[in-house]
């Protein structure tokens, strides 16, 4: 009772084939293959650049030239990083 036989599954795939058909099925098979694909490349491939050292894209506000805001308590320092 606690195991499933062949004839449990091939019941089950009877009944997704009847409702999602077989070209749905080819269909996300095709798009579930191409982004794992797309995922297996991507991890292949060495640094195209796109990555960056953190260090590299800070910058404070002592960097740009603008003052120090102790003075102004409504203005809160913090770091700008630059989104790629």
């Amino acid at each position: 009772m606690g195991t499933l036989s062949i004839w449990h599954w091939l019941i089950v795939l009877l009944v997704v084939i009847l409702v999602f058909g077989t070209k749905k099925l080819k269909n996300i098979g095709a798009d579930l293959g191409g982004a794992v694909k797309g995922f297996k490349d991507g991890m292949k491939q060495p640094g195209d650049g796109t990555q960056t050292d953190p260090a590299q894209t800070t910058t404070t506000s002592a960097q740009v030239g603008q003052a120090p805001a102790a003075a102004d308590k409504n203005t809160i320092d913090v770091e700008a990083k630059t989104k790629l």
